[in-house]
């Protein structure tokens, strides 16, 4: 469909007529919000989006979409939407997923699905607790966190949602923050606009059992200390008077205060095209002397896995022609059993 023949939508369009059911101050609420304002800009007809969810309180989200969606079962939301993206490659689909849905029991189908680079939109809610289950640790609990099934600290070291997906071969590898809605509109935007898979991490506060874990990033009087705004082609500043900045000193990160030694020339420069900046961003989560990065990191262009398999396929007909399944069941050797 021309990008002309498309309907035109508002948010209310996309809003469905069931109840959402998340808890009063939920960080879940502002990420729907900010779905449903954005969608009517995307170009593309209402019925041509998919979400998909496993089980988790994120996982709730295709009931509050107007579009067409599937709640399935838990971790094994990239595999269905894998399904559905091969079976019509025209819909726009997007994985909705929680830290512990995409990275406990789900972890290995996340992988292959970031590997496969499929046109596929991930957004994964990270709260670092379990919350549909009443506070148990997760996959990207930090080490000593005290909870339910761990009251004396785990002991596990988190998972880095972003240096996992740049690992497993991600093309479009991004974060944002729950309470930062003009920033996640524009990364909700990027992720739909890019020819691959999409990885979204969003940062979202779970009030109830894991209150303020995000807190130095989203506090007014902290935040400029905290985040690291990410900028294709602009210096790596941060602070309150963008006085501060990351530096490299041979190939180990190091912050640097613009001043009499250190000049905004002297400041690595993003590039979100380049791996190995990308690789160094997401290291700095979890270390307490470097800000915490928010935006795109990385981003290229490459085949998509549909894209390869339709082209597979034609080669396939041209050199062998079309045919029947009965005609392949019965070509080649056959034997009969009595």
């Amino acid at each position: 469909m021309s990008e002309s023949s498309v309907k035109t939508y508002t948010r209310t369009d996309f809003s469905s007529d069931q109840a959402v059911r998340w808890c009063p101050g939920c960080g879940d609420y502002a990420i729907l919000a900010q779905t449903q304002k954005v969608f009517p800009d995307l170009g593309v007809d209402k019925e041509n989006f998919v979400f998909i969810s496993g089980i988790g309180c994120s996982s709730r989200f295709p009931y509050y979409m107007n579009t067409y969606g599937f709640h399935t079962i838990h971790g094994r939301a990239a595999a269905i939407a894998s399904g559905v993206k091969l079976s019509n490659p025209d819909l726009s689909v997007w994985v909705v997923t929680g830290d512990g849905d995409a990275l406990s029991i789900g972890g290995n189908h996340t992988i292959h699905l970031l590997r496969r680079n499929l046109d596929i939109n991930v957004m994964l809610f990270n709260n670092r607790i379990y919350g549909l289950t009443k506070g148990q640790y997760s996959p990207t609990s930090e080490v000593g966190k005290i909870t339910k099934s761990t009251p004396m600290g785990s002991l596990d070291r988190p998972f880095n949602s972003l240096a996992l997906s740049l690992g497993a071969g991600a093309t479009f590898v991004s974060r944002t923050i729950d309470r930062e809605t003009k920033h996640m509109q524009e990364m909700i935007s990027r992720s739909h606009g890019h020819k691959g898979t999409s990885f979204l991490e969003i940062y979202q506060n779970c009030n109830i059992f894991n209150n303020g874990a995000f807190a130095p990033l989203t506090d007014k009087e902290t935040k400029g200390d905290t985040v690291l705004w990410l900028e294709n082609k602009q210096p790596l500043l941060f602070g309150v008077q963008k006085n501060m900045g990351i530096r490299l000193d041979g190939n180990k990160p190091i912050v640097i205060e613009i001043g009499d030694k250190w000049s905004v020339d002297d400041v690595l420069v993003h590039d979100e095209s380049d791996y190995v900046i990308a690789a160094l961003l997401s290291n700095l989560t979890y270390q307490p002397d470097f800000p915490d990065p928010i935006g795109v990191l990385y981003a290229i262009d490459s085949e998509t896995y549909e894209d390869a398999m339709v082209k597979q396929i034609n080669t396939a007909i041209a050199k062998k022609g079309s045919s029947s399944v009965q005609d392949i069941l019965n070509a080649g050797d056959t034997w009969v059993v009595e």
